[in-house]
């Protein structure tokens, strides 16, 4: 599949199905990779429902399920390093084991230190925060941590988006707190004909000074 961005419109699929869908059937639906849906359930913060996970779609073992029975230990099993105070393996072997933490090879080659950043394919901003897995939760995009650091979490159901347009602008006053519906909805525009995306954009000015005003009237 080739690569494309990820849209708003995507994403609100994503948040629509993944939950409640295997990865392959939301794969199919957006016409991308298998490991692509997981990557963007992981930057999205989503997760399956308790639905999805309790039914046999899941994949997970219910109640009754006689799958992998015969590998299982069965009840009174005595394993064979029973009382034994942990196992070592004879000869050098400890001299040559990894210790915790280690790193070599294409690993070490690769690794980048928490607090690098990068920039996107769509052209975020993104600071590693951590080294723990899933590997998708090591990066942040900047700006949401700089909304966070100013203003705190950011709620459910919002997205911060840059108002001039310019996503590698970080500056804290170019930064603004929208409904996903409102992200939706400018993202629409940019497709439309450009006089009439213009009006599209006058009227949303409109009534966002038009409820301004009345939050004030009614303070006072």
């Amino acid at each position: 599949m080739s690569r494309r961005r990820w849209t708003a419109e995507d994403d609100q699929l994503m948040r629509e199905l993944y939950p409640d869908h295997t990865a392959e059937f939301v794969a199919e639906r957006l016409r991308r990779s298998v490991p692509a849906i997981h990557g963007r359930a992981a930057i999205l913060n989503l997760t399956k429902s308790e639905a999805f996970l309790s039914s046999p779609a899941s994949g997970r073992l219910q109640p009754g399920d006689q799958r992998g029975a015969s590998g299982r230990f069965q009840k009174g099993h005595q394993p064979a390093n029973k009382g034994a105070k942990g196992w070592k393996a004879g000869g050098r072997s400890a001299e040559t084991q990894f210790k915790p933490g280690h790193r070599g090879g294409k690993a070490a080659d690769l690794y980048q230190p928490i607090g690098t950043e990068r920039i996107t394919r769509d052209g975020y901003v993104q600071r590693k925060v951590n080294d723990d897995l899933p590997l998708q939760r090591r990066w942040k995009l900047v700006h949401r941590i700089l909304w966070e650091e100013h203003h705190g979490p950011i709620p459910k159901g919002h997205v911060v988006v840059f108002k001039n347009g310019n996503k590698q602008d970080l500056r804290i006053e170019n930064l603004e707190l929208i409904t996903q519906a409102e992200n939706m909805r400018r993202n629409t525009i940019h497709n439309l004909p450009q006089e009439l995306a213009d009006v599209c954009r006058l009227k949303g000015r409109l009534v966002r000074q038009i409820n301004k005003r009345e939050r004030h009237e009614k303070q006072d």
